[in-house]
């Protein structure tokens, strides 16, 4: 099934983030029916996309991308920021795990769990290269 995916342009120095969707009309896929609570969805998207942007330190690029894989509804979330060594792949999932300045380190750690506890899926660190900005992606039973 193709992919569809959204491109997310971020620009700290203004405070704004700008949406591009590119999605050809021809390669977006039909809706991936899964079982999830739209609020919690919501917010695990908006605290990968937060972080995405936090990572990037200024400026970059952000992908969002659907797909359907083995009887999974699947989301990645693409940024260009610093990007996660790999001993920290599993890691940055562990409760006060932090790299910010200001942060308590419960965000992905709450994300995994809404993830995989309430919606029966995954969310892991697909690929990350330092300096080079780093894949989540999530997967999803579909109905």
């Amino acid at each position: 099934m193709p992919k569809k995916s959204a491109a997310i342009a971020a620009d700290h120095h203004r405070s704004a983030l700008r949406l591009r969707r590119s999605i050809p009309k021809s390669r977006a896929p039909a809706n991936l029916p899964v079982s999830a609570s739209a609020p919690l969805m919501e917010w695990v998207m908006e605290n990968l996309i937060k972080n995405a942007v936090d990572a990037m330190e200024g400026s970059g690029s952000i992908t969002v991308t659907t797909f359907a894989e083995n009887s999974m509804a699947c989301v990645t979330v693409t940024d260009t920021g610093k990007g996660i060594p790999r001993k920290n792949h599993k890691t940055v999932f562990n409760p006060g795990y932090t790299t910010k300045k200001r942060g308590w380190g419960l965000g992905l750690a709450l994300a995994k769990r809404i993830i995989g506890q309430y919606h029966g899926g995954r969310i892991f660190v697909e690929r990350s290269e330092p300096g080079r900005g780093t894949t989540f992606r999530i997967n999803l039973p579909l109905k």
